[in-house]
């Protein structure tokens, strides 16, 4: 006897409590297999698929694209023929984390019904008709499913109801939900838009494009002139000030939300301090492209400055820790785990490098493009944005020397580095034009006092100097 089940949105680890659905890549009709994806959900830490642990024909979805549903809200049923293979279901359902089984080939059953039926029986319809491929001969299964369509009708909940299929051609590939959005409240139709992102993916300023075009082609319209100018009492025949353009409201939810959340909280718990010192990173370049020249893996600058920081925590283990402020402890950490800023279409994201301080420079150098590329797609799984225990903050990339960055809560300290950049500098005695690069570090002062967040900083300005002090710690 079919029966159905419903599927709630799983508890997402992490402290998450919500999530936006992105786009379902399920329709209403549509055989699933157990643990195959069904909707794509963007939480505030990542964008991550959803498995389902069921499998069996979908008889209803919850939610539209852009909607945010809370942790245990319905996110769709499935009608199962067997209830007692799948009442349990897998279990696989963490959000982040791979399944147990390679999902298998989907296959769609449309319920032959009127338009607007929409019924309990014609999920039993499509749950018989999947059942009935895989029974022995054709007339027993037209039998079988005839009877068990009958029982269904009778067992399915009142309240569920099929919900029209989508579009054929499926959801629209946007960067995020607030894109998305954007598109929605300006009455844009996504699907008339070629996106100039990777794989045809529409970007906000593919959206704002569009809303240009069209305000300059409205602007051009007989209808669309100005009124004549109102005379005001005080000043006869003086034309009225325009409008002022209506304030934009952007929700702070997901990422952004996120972010907001956690500097806040940096702020208000973290009494931090910044100390700077120039450097010059002459050497620093020179090595780099020396490495490079000798063929193998390229290195990143990033790499090198990550190195660097790995032996500066070996030094100074006192910025390598958190404060537990309910034990009023300061907790050390034995290993290093690189948090490192990355600027996204959703905004500011802080993947980690596990384990930095055990890589060499080509094994930081692939790590950080695996997660840069993570980050810029919305993949990053929530273990890859957590755990951090110290970052480093690249803000030179943005073209500014410097920054007092707030400090990654709960974490203790964040290396800033600023441009480097071709300046005058007194370099053995005499005037030269060296490639300069400003260095800060944003520490709370709770863990350590200034002298040891002064000796950490001058051992790394002094490691990109010259690279060769490195050579004592490696």
């Amino acid at each position: 006897m079919a029966q159905v089940l419903e599927f709630k949105l799983p508890d997402l680890g992490e402290g998450l409590t919500e999530a936006e659905i992105v786009r379902w890549l399920v329709e209403v009709g549509d055989v699933v297999a157990v643990d195959q994806p069904v909707v794509e959900v963007e939480t505030a830490k990542a964008m991550v698929e959803v498995p389902c642990p069921y499998g069996g024909v979908i008889t209803a979805r919850f939610g539209e694209e852009g909607t945010e549903l809370p942790v245990g809200a319905p996110l769709l049923t499935v009608a199962v023929g067997d209830p007692a293979a799948h009442s349990e279901g897998s279990g696989n359902v963490l959000v982040g984390y791979g399944t147990s089984e390679a999902p298998a080939r989907r296959r769609r059953v449309r319920a032959t019904t009127a338009a607007g039926a929409g019924t309990a029986a014609d999920a039993a319809d499509a749950a018989n008709a999947a059942n009935a491929a895989n029974a022995a001969t054709g007339a027993t299964a037209a039998r079988n499913g005839r009877a068990k369509a009958a029982e269904a009708t009778t067992t399915l909940p009142a309240r569920v109801a099929v919900p029209a299929p989508a579009p054929a051609n499926g959801p629209v590939p946007v960067i995020s939900p607030l894109v998305r959005k954007l598109a929605r409240d300006n009455d844009v139709d996504l699907r008339e838009l070629s996106g100039s992102g990777p794989d045809g993916l529409i970007l906000r300023a593919d959206v704002e494009g569009a809303l240009r075009a069209r305000a300059a082609r409205l602007g051009t319209a007989p209808e669309t002139v100005a009124p004549a100018p109102v005379a005001l009492p005080s000043s006869p025949g003086s034309a009225a000030p325009p409008a002022e353009a209506a304030a934009v409201r952007v929700p702070l939810k997901g990422v952004r939300g996120a972010v907001a959340d956690k500097l806040s909280r940096s702020r208000r718990e973290i009494p931090d301090a910044t100390c700077w010192v120039d450097a010059d990173a002459t050497e620093l370049m020179r090595a780099r492209a020396a490495m490079n020249a000798a063929g193998g893996p390229k290195i990143s600058l990033l790499a090198l400055l990550a190195r660097i920081c790995t032996a500066a925590l070996a030094r100074f283990p006192e910025l390598n820790s958190f404060v537990d402020t309910g034990a009023r402890e300061i907790v050390r950490l034995g290993q290093v785990h690189l948090g490192f800023a990355a600027q996204t279409e959703r905004g500011l994201v802080v993947p980690v490098v596990r384990d930095a301080h055990t890589r060499d420079a080509e094994s930081l150098t692939a790590e950080f493009a695996r997660l840069t590329e993570a980050a810029r797609t919305g993949t990053l799984t929530p273990g890859e944005l957590t755990g951090g225990t110290f970052t480093l903050n690249n803000y030179g990339v943005f073209g500014v020397d410097g920054s007092t960055p707030i400090i990654n809560h709960p974490e203790a300290a964040m290396l800033g580095v600023g441009r480097i950049a071709p300046k005058p500098w007194v370099h053995e005695g005499e005037l030269a034009v060296r490639q300069v690069v400003q260095l800060s570090l944003t520490f709370d002062h709770r863990v350590c006092d200034g002298g040891t967040a002064g000796g950490f900083l001058r051992y790394v300005a002094d490691c990109v100097e010259q690279p060769a002090v490195l050579l004592r710690t490696l």
